[in-house]
């Protein structure tokens, strides 16, 4: 089996090395303009990381911790986020954790004279390994608050970019032309990818070459790796717990409806046999009104347009 050279930069550990580290700040900068198509004098130029933990009294749980969180040269804060396993809800999350960084502001230090206009703007970008918005066909989705009536953008301080991988159908490189569709190509296929398809991706895009260089496996430390294979493993442990449960699941659902089959079956053949016994009953009685009208002369044609019985069972009689 042949080793890729290149590391999955959905893997956590990938992810945070490459895009939430002081190393690699230029990557992520370049990244940010790209997905957010930002142009002068609006350009990301400088980013400082801030704490990815959310909520410092609830830490241990990862739900209280993003990937990357930090804030550009104007103060405004941006979340970036790899979701690789399907989680419901996700999109609240999103506005969740964009609260939580825009209230952090006046919380990390009441200083005397804080005000609500100082608040600056919060940023949510999240690459998900699934579909999000399955009524939506585009792999990019951008969402703000506009006013229902004029569609006036007043409420400017939430923006939430969703890259949604599935949904990016490109898998030749040669149909690689902007760079939102290189970063994807990134996500999706990066560790499957050889060198020489690097080189044609690269071309003259130099961050997108360090990107790559970041994933090299052969850049990393034993330690590195160590830590990034960790997290491989307990992914596919959680997956292994996940899987057991359906399957559980899935075979408690089969005993109670094989169960509620039973009961259910009884029941019918219950409700049947009533059923049968009153047709039978009615029968009877249909037969017995037609011999009293034969033995007063009817013809068999009237007994059988009232009683509805057959020809056959009145001349059986």
């Amino acid at each position: 089996m042949v080793t890729s050279k290149f590391l999955n930069p959905k893997n956590d550990v990938a992810f945070r090395k490459i895009f939430g580290s002081e190393k690699h700040k230029d990557i992520l900068i370049h990244f940010i303009n790209d997905v957010l198509d930002l142009k002068e004098p609006d350009k990301v130029k400088e980013v400082t990381f801030l704490s990815t933990i959310q909520d410092p009294d609830i830490a241990c749980k990862k739900e209280s911790i993003v990937d990357v969180l930090c804030t550009d040269q104007y103060g405004k804060q941006m979340i970036i986020e790899m979701q690789v396993a399907p989680q419901e809800g996700f999109e609240k999350r999103a506005q969740y954790y964009a609260s939580k960084a825009y209230c952090r502001q006046l919380n990390a230090g009441q200083e005397v004279g804080a005000r609500y206009q100082d608040l600056k703007g919060v940023i949510f970008i999240a690459i998900t390994d699934y579909i999000v918005f399955p009524e939506k066909k585009d792999y990019l989705s951008n969402h703000v608050i506009l006013d229902s009536k004029t569609y006036a953008r007043d409420l400017k301080d939430f923006s939430f970019t969703f890259i949604e991988l599935p949904k990016f159908k490109i898998k030749s490189i040669e149909l690689l032309s902007t760079m939102i569709e290189k970063w994807c190509y990134f996500f999706k296929y990066a560790s499957s990818t050889s060198e020489e398809d690097v080189r044609k991706i690269i071309d003259s895009d130099l961050v997108i070459q360090r990107a790559y260089e970041a994933l090299n496996r052969f850049n990393w430390s034993e330690e590195e790796l160590r830590t990034y294979e960790q997290e491989i493993k307990r992914i596919m442990d959680n997956q292994a717990v996940e899987d057991f449960m359906k399957k559980q699941a899935r075979q408690e659902g089969r005993q109670e409806g094989r169960q509620e089959g039973r009961q259910a079956g009884i029941l019918i053949g219950q409700e049947k046999g009533k059923i049968e016994g009153i047709a039978e009953g009615e029968r009877k009685g249909k037969i017995e009104i037609a011999k009293s009208m034969l033995l007063q002369g009817y013809s068999i044609e009237d007994i059988v347009l009232i009683t509805g019985l057959y020809k056959s069972d009145i001349q059986s009689i």
